[in-house]
């Protein structure tokens, strides 16, 4: 992906008209620069098509409020919303991923935010989509994500008195002790 962000602006413009996914991502990208500004969006990819961008967790409720409000996008479906763990990333450790979707349109856009281990604090969505309200409660429940302003923040699927997370990378996905496990059996 790197390789497209170098690419001459002229080579990027040739590229979306042979490709009408692409042309309807640029489009896309321009719209949301001209709607919240070329500085708010980093890391612009388009993995299997699919517009992705990074944005700050400051401005994430704004971008997608102005999103779900916008009458040319009518981005109205908050499609997927969840943790990740990323433990080598110093003062980025885990972020948010949220998938928005015009069911008008047929226009899909992913949003990432970062945000450091030691300050899991984000913004809730449940003011704006009704759905955010378990999809926030799981990436509590398995990354430790606080949502301020969530009406019900506990766990949703692990027991309460739970006092870890259990899908953050801090724990080894084996036992190494166990002997009943061995690659004989495996296929290892």
């Amino acid at each position: 992906m790197a390789e497209q962000n170098e690419e001459s602006p002229a080579a990027q413009e040739t590229a979306a008209a042979l490709d009408p996914a692409a042309q309807k991502n640029a489009q896309l990208l321009d719209l949301l620069n001209r709607l919240f500004g070329a500085d708010t969006f980093t890391d612009v990819e388009e993995p299997y098509g699919l517009l992705t961008v990074t944005t700050t967790r400051e401005r994430i409720h704004d971008i997608i409020s102005g999103l779900q409000q916008d009458q040319e996008l009518q981005l109205n479906f908050l499609t997927t919303m969840c943790g990740i763990h990323y433990p080598e990333n110093e003062g980025k450790e885990l972020g948010m991923i949220y998938h928005l979707h015009s069911l008008i349109n047929n226009i899909r856009l992913r949003i990432k935010i970062f945000f450091p281990i030691a300050d899991p604090v984000v913004p809730t969505m449940t003011d704006l989509y009704s759905t955010a309200n378990w999809m926030e409660r799981e990436a509590f429940d398995f990354y430790g994500i606080i949502f301020s302003g969530h009406p019900n923040l506990i766990r949703i699927l692990n027991v309460e008195d739970m006092d870890y997370h259990p899908m953050r990378r801090e724990y080894a996905l084996e036992d190494g002790t166990r002997e009943d496990k061995t690659d004989l059996f495996f296929g290892r």
